[in-house]
Formats: C-alpha cells, structure tokens, sequence
C-alpha cells in the first residue's frame, strides 16, 4: 500500500529550501501547494510592487520546486481561490495526504488562522517554527527575561558573540568597540558619486505578473513601470554581491543622509530578499564580514550593515513575538488624529515628506530615515492615530511584514509601546531634517522658522508634542534638556507656539 504524502503549503515570503517544512522533504514524500489570494493581497492596500515581487518570486520558486521533481499545485490570483485554507481544502478535495505541513506565518493574524485548521479540515496541520531566523523565539525569551529593559545594543552584543561576527580570538569586538553609529551619521551633499544600481531583467513569467497586477489592484499604490526588484534567490545574491563591492563602503557614512538627488544613495535595498527568504541573513552578514577582512570595507561601514541584519532585525521580530497580540493595542501617547489623506498622495508642501511618501508610493522603498525621522517622526509630532498609521507602512513598503513592520512603526517611530523598544521618542523639528540633507532648500517652509506662513511644520508641531505630554516627558531622564528649556521659554512665546502648531494641524492635516 502506498503511504500518502504530505502537502506542504509555502508561503509568499518563505521561498527558501531552509524553509523547515521543506528541509526534509522530496518528491516521494510531499506534494507542494503555493496560492496568490484576495486575502493576503488585500487585507492592507499592499504596494503593487510588493504584490508583484511576491507573485512573481513564488512563481519562479514553484518552477524551480517543478525541476527538482516536485508535484506542485499553484492557485494564480485569477483562479479566484481567495484564502489559503481554501487553497489547501481544494488540493485535499483532490486526492489524500498524511499531514499539512507549513513553516509559521511571520504575521499572528496568520498563525491564529491557521490554528484552526486541523479541526477544519479533519487531518494533522504541522505548524513548524521559522528556523531561517538567526534568534528563535525561545533564544529571544531567554534573553529578554534576563533583561531589566529590553535594549536592541545588548541583544546584539550576545548576537554578535554567539555567531562570532566581527570578533577577535580574545573574544572581544575587533576595534575593541561594538557600535560605530557615531560615524555614520553624515549628510551626503554631493561628497561622493552614487553608483548605479543593477539594472533588472524581466521574463516572462515576472512580465505576466505586472500585467495581472496592474489590472486587478487599480486602487493600490505603485507604479510597476518602475519595478526593477530581483525575483529569485540567484539573482538577490548577485545584487547582494553588487551592493557589498560597490556600495558598502560608503553605506556606514551617508546610512543616516537625506537626498534631493538619490532615493536610495548607497543602502543595501536587500530587506525584501532577506524577508522574502531568497536571502539568507547569517550569509548576508559573513559575506559582509570577508569583505572587511579583504580590506574592501571599512570597520563602521561592516558593522552599521551587520547591525542592521543580525541586531535590528532579529530584535524586532523578537520583540513582535515576545509582546504579541497585546503589543498592537499599545499608543502610549493617545494619538487620535486621522491619517490625512495625502499620506496615499503625497500631495503636501512640506519638502521632504513629500519626497519620501511619494517614492514610498511609486516604489515601495524608502530608507530607514525617511520612515523614522521623516514619517514616522511627523506622525508621532502630529498625534497620528496608530493603527492607521502602521496600516500605512504596512502596506506601502515591499519589505513590510507584520513581525517587522508594528515594532519599527508603533515601538521606534511612534514610541507607542510605553518605552518598550525605545527609551525615549525620536521627536525632532526641522532642524534635524535640515542637517541630514537639502530638502529645505527646495521647500517653501523654513526650518529656522518656528511660527508663521513660511515656518517649518515640524517645528511648531514638535514643541507642540513637548507641550502636550511636559509632565510625562519631564520625567525622563534623556528628555530633561528639552522639557527645561520650553520650561524656560516665555509663557507668552510658549502660547504663540502652540497655537500655530494647533493651526498647522487644522490646516495640513
């Protein structure tokens, strides 16, 4: 008698052979079923450049599964089979299997689904853990629970020892420091030209996806005439190689710098790889690593890029599982105001806003300080409801997924989770923004001015967020410069301020 297989379900972003629940898999033991659907594609407004790098990854993943010698059942988005579990119950209509195997959902909306799907459907569901992450959820508990305050620096400091990156013999960090943060903040400002990035390719199989894309998500944003993202785990480590020869060496000094005349200047663009699973992250970084001892890369340049994958993404997918469902309810500073309705436009004078919505928009990408300090920072200063805003970054980027999206978004830019991820909030004025790069020139508001037609939004509305929350912000150590100087300020000039901020806020949002 022959013994069923298995039919194991591969989700859009698990398109990797270290996917668990395709690690001991073959042919004779397990068919293989990936689906487009309604539901995943259209619970948030997703980017029509993330649905298209999704569809079209998985469908080069299915043909590459088909050439090893896989059964795969494939649902494309007309086929009209709107969920997974009904994706999964039309190939067990079919024909008989042992179990349903999938790796866990990144997103707990996902995995609190799927829990109820062996009474469903009547046969064993195996629910396996991500083991492509470098911490599991039991190595981040093990962490937190020894922590007085969850700091992303000590995370990655035992990170760092356990996988030996950038490490010496003595078992100290090479150069004797962890961080060099402090040497990548610079403003770029024409200093050093930015390479051109690869160019590229579509086939067919990536050409009929846009196709597909472009007509059945209309009110999406995206413009798929741009698209240029790789859709295969071959062609991310020939853009992986690309960015570490060209690019990484000036990545550390400008990661922080903010441009007119470059979207992307010297990043990496490989979180959507990383996310997708057409990357793997401990690769990514040791990669980074023999690159530095090659003398190619210098020390801050490696480590700011290695933080980033085995630090900042690792701990924030930590954070998400060790906090959730209870971490999404969080909004500390009871922000309640509606997301204007430029945010899915880009339609507003304020310079550099409008420069980092509408790449968000049009590409799906924008660096981590236009999401921080851009954004997410005019957000917070706003009061910007939380759920709409993170429904917001949710949607428009390519990387985005829940696990890494709601700690980035509610924890750093909004310092929404009662200090949780962050020990104070990234508020700035305009000042900031003015010194990471030359959008205000450009910009018909001026950052030096606080009050009137021709001042800088953020200004008024960042003594206006210190305003409103003094008693709670005066009792934090790393805020008491700013809460002693409004303190300070004249009670008269301290009103003025105030009431444009309120005006701002009736008038731009």
């Amino acid at each position: 008698m022959t013994k069923s297989k298995h039919l194991t379900l591969v989700l859009a972003d698990q398109l990797s052979w270290q996917n668990p629940a395709m690690v001991d898999v073959s042919p004779e033991t397990s068919e293989l079923v990936f689906a487009e659907v309604k539901a995943e594609a259209t619970y948030v407004r997703h980017n029509k450049h993330k649905i298209a790098f999704l569809f079209a990854a998985m469908r080069h993943f299915a043909e590459e599964a088909k050439s090893r010698g896989f059964t795969v059942h494939y649902f494309q988005y007309d086929a009209g089979i709107d969920s997974l579990f009904k994706a999964v119950a039309r190939c067990l209509s079919k024909a008989t299997y042992s179990e349903v195997r999938l790796c866990e959902p990144g997103e707990w909306r996902l995995r609190e689904e799927i829990a109820d799907w062996q009474s469903q459907l009547g046969l064993p569901v195996s629910v396996l853990e991500d083991t492509r992450f470098l911490a599991s959820h039991a190595d981040f508990a093990t962490w937190a629970d020894s922590q007085k305050t969850l700091r992303m620096e000590y995370f990655y400091r035992s990170m760092r020892k356990r996988y030996g990156l950038l490490m010496a013999e003595s078992g100290k960090p090479i150069g004797d420091r962890w961080n060099y943060d402090a040497e990548n903040r610079s403003g770029w400002r024409n200093k050093d030209a930015v390479p051109v990035r690869l160019d590229e390719a579509q086939d067919g199989i990536t050409a009929d996806v846009i196709h597909l894309v472009d007509e059945h998500f209309l009110d999406h944003p995206g413009d798929l005439t741009r698209f240029s993202y790789a859709v295969t785990a071959e062609r991310a480590s020939v853009h992986l190689t690309h960015f570490i020869q060209v690019f990484l060496p000036q990545f550390g000094q400008y990661q922080d710098a903010l441009a007119e005349e470059s979207t992307t200047l010297f990043h990496g663009l490989i979180g959507l790889y990383l996310n997708a699973g057409l990357l793997d992250p401990l690769d990514v970084c040791q990669r980074a690593e023999t690159a530095y001892k090659a003398g190619h890369v210098s020390l801050a340049a490696t480590e700011g890029f290695v933080r980033q994958i085995l630090g900042w993404r690792e701990y924030v997918r930590g954070i998400y599982w060790y906090h959730m469902p209870n971490y999404a309810s969080n909004n500390t500073w009871g922000a309640k105001r509606p997301l204007p309705a430029w945010f899915w436009t880009a339609q507003t004078d304020m310079r550099c806003l409008h420069k980092a919505l509408e790449q968000s928009l049009n590409d799906g990408y924008a660096h981590h300080i236009q999401r921080l300090m851009v954004i997410g920072n005019f957000a917070l200063i706003a009061g910007l409801t939380v759920d709409e805003v993170c429904a917001w970054f949710l949607a428009v980027y390519v990387d985005a997924y829940e696990w890494v999206e709601l700690p980035n978004t509610l924890g750093m830019a909004l310092n929404a989770d009662d200090g949780i991820m962050a020990s104070k909030p990234y508020a700035a004025s305009g000042k900031y923004i003015a010194k990471q790069g030359n959008h205000c020139q450009k910009c018909r508001f001026d950052p030096k001015l606080t009050t009137g037609e021709r001042a800088c939004p953020y200004n008024s509305l960042y003594w206006h967020f210190i305003d409103q929350n003094l008693e709670r912000l005066s009792k934090n150590p790393r805020m008491g410069l700013i809460t002693g100087q409004w303190k300070k300020r004249d009670p008269a000039e301290r009103e003025s301020i105030v009431s444009w901020a309120e005006q701002v806020l009736a008038t731009q949002l």
